[in-house]
């Protein structure tokens, strides 16, 4: 069955209007008289409990809620859910959609710079709680679902679905997962050539597809409802002979032939070598990494969002979804250099440090780093441009900015740890049980305390810093803070294509081609100097 044969009955939004090829949003001019509220932390640990194939350590995961190696941060995005119903946080946190169902503001097309704002603070609010350390929580993927929505029209046949998805997800705050990134193979040929890894279709049915290859490095998949999957290639994107290999569509995680296998886990390396004490933040906010097979997987018509459709898939980043990610990751990095200048300040304080003068250069640095991202966060909001559908886009330039610069940030902040605190990053004890030894306590209080704090004081502060940076769960954060938004040269790349698609690099030229027309051989050219006398009297 061709694209144009798609059934639309079962794909359509029911209360979408579709005229003349042109996607409108639902009427909604008599607002609903129950207000829905989003799950509770509760509910969503509860709809977890889906059957869902995830492999770790060589067995099945039962249940990602209570295995060691995921519950303790599945509790961290549980406690995100529970802040929409506190009353202190509720209006920064959430709007009321037309369909009459509170959400997170990230969600809704901003139609206005101070929806952006809202936006941004509401990420930001989120973010607080775990110290930006977690990079994918649900709202995360409201930069896709809004770009999606946003650009409904772009998807054709599939708007209706677009729509569907947009609703359904905002309404209940879904937690959306999203994977981009194929299997290494051989990166000297194309996806055409390596049928038996990347992610194509192997059959059309008159009710969908069905679709086999594998995805990686879904970042928050054992904690979310359902996955977007999309081909992804940089800079070059798919080539119009790669039909089979151009779709997109949603799917459950526990969908009959989806299998997830897992990386390594820190949390439950934590809990076998320590306690909350040692790793408060691996054993708490530990995002989990997880591939995706897709082994003959079906997927109704309903929930395909592109179908071999090179320009559309292509289309994803360059039409909003960059923008958009890029400002929920720079307003959470933002959070996350905030959080690390604490823990710098609090360090340099309890040695008493703070008045010396080379502490504070790399105080200073430190903090400039912080007011970077934060300015890059507010540039793009209030710089913010037309996109697709008439919503506001955050400012293309400034998202470009952050994906190039926070992830030397990120390292260049480690080293800057590693230079104001040297040895005392070493010699720390090892584990809480030292402290509950009397035979060594008294002498861990006499020489392990800090100028303006006691030895636990400072050995608890030490270790948040050293699981921040230096262990196994900082090593995959640094990769990730330097990679997630795309490679170092792709995201160089296409900050330079961008400004060449927006004009900028044809103002660039011909300011300095201005500059040049003002002179030659003989001199000035331009009448604002040319009767100056060209002669110094001796």
């Amino acid at each position: 069955m061709s694209q144009s044969q798609m059934p639309t009955s079962s794909a359509a939004a029911p209360d979408n209007q579709r005229t003349n090829g042109v996607v409108s949003q639902p009427d909604n001019s008599t607002p609903p008289q129950v207000l829905r509220e989003p799950p509770t932390g509760k509910q969503f640990l509860e709809s977890l409990r889906d059957g869902r194939e995830i492999y770790f350590d060589g067995k099945l995961v039962k249940d990602v809620t209570t295995h060691p190696a995921f519950a303790t941060s599945a509790r961290s995005y549980a406690r995100m859910y529970d802040t929409l119903h506190d009353p202190a946080k509720r209006d920064a946190l959430t709007f009321i959609t037309e369909r009459g169902a509170r959400s997170h503001k990230f969600y809704k097309l901003p139609r206005t710079h101070q929806d952006l704002f809202e936006a941004r603070d509401a990420i930001a609010e989120w973010a607080r709680l775990s110290w930006g350390t977690l990079s994918r929580g649900p709202d995360y993927k409201a930069a896709l679902v809004g770009t999606l929505a946003g650009d409904a029209e772009f998807y054709g046949e599939y708007a209706p679905n677009v729509w569907r998805w947009y609703e359904k997800i905002t309404d209940a705050v879904m937690f959306v997962n999203l994977s981009l990134a194929n299997p290494a193979g051989d990166r000297s040929k194309p996806p055409a050539e390596q049928r038996d890894v990347y992610m194509h279709v192997v059959k059309e049915r008159d009710d969908g597809i069905v679709v086999r290859g594998a995805r990686l490095v879904s970042t928050g998949a054992a904690f979310s409802n359902v996955t977007y999957l999309s081909q992804y290639v940089p800079i070059t994107g798919l080539a119009e002979n790669e039909e089979d290999f151009a779709l997109a569509f949603f799917v459950p995680f526990n969908a009959p032939g989806i299998k997830f296998i897992g990386r390594h886990s820190y949390e439950h390396l934590a809990k076998k070598v320590g306690a909350p004490f040692d790793y408060p933040l691996s054993s708490r906010f530990d995002e989990s990494d997880l591939s995706i097979v897709l082994d003959d997987v079906f997927i109704p018509w309903e929930d395909v969002i592109a179908y071999r459709n090179p320009t559309v898939v292509n289309g994803l980043f360059p039409r909003g979804f960059g923008q958009r990610f890029a400002l929920h990751a720079a307003t959470r990095t933002a959070v996350k250099l905030d959080f690390i200048c604490g823990l710098l300040l609090r360090a340099t304080e309890m040695q008493q440090r703070s008045s010396f003068r080379d502490v504070q250069v790399a105080l200073g640095e430190l903090i400039g780093m912080r007011h970077n991202i934060w300015a890059l966060s507010t540039a793009m909001v209030a710089d913010a441009q037309p996109g697709p559908g008439g919503y506001l886009l955050p400012n293309t330039g400034y998202a470009m900015q952050w994906r190039n610069s926070y992830g030397d940030m990120f390292t260049r902040a480690r080293t800057i740890f590693q230079n104001v605190l040297s040895g005392n990053l070493i010699q720390i004890p090892s584990s809480a049980e030292d402290f509950k030894n009397p035979a060594i306590r008294p002498l861990l209080d006499r020489y392990w305390k800090g100028g303006a704090a006691t030895a636990e004081e400072r050995v608890k502060l030490l270790r948040v810093i050293w699981d921040m940076f230096f262990t196994e769960f900082a090593g995959r954060t640094e990769a990730h803070e330097r990679n997630f938004a795309g490679n170092y040269e792709a995201n160089r790349v296409e900050t330079y294509q961008a400004a060449e698609h927006q004009g900028l690099n044809a103002n660039f030229k011909a300011m300095a081609e201005e500059c040049m027309s003002h002179y030659d051989l003989n001199g000035w050219t331009e009448p604002t100097w040319a009767d100056v006398p060209w002669s110094v009297e001796e």
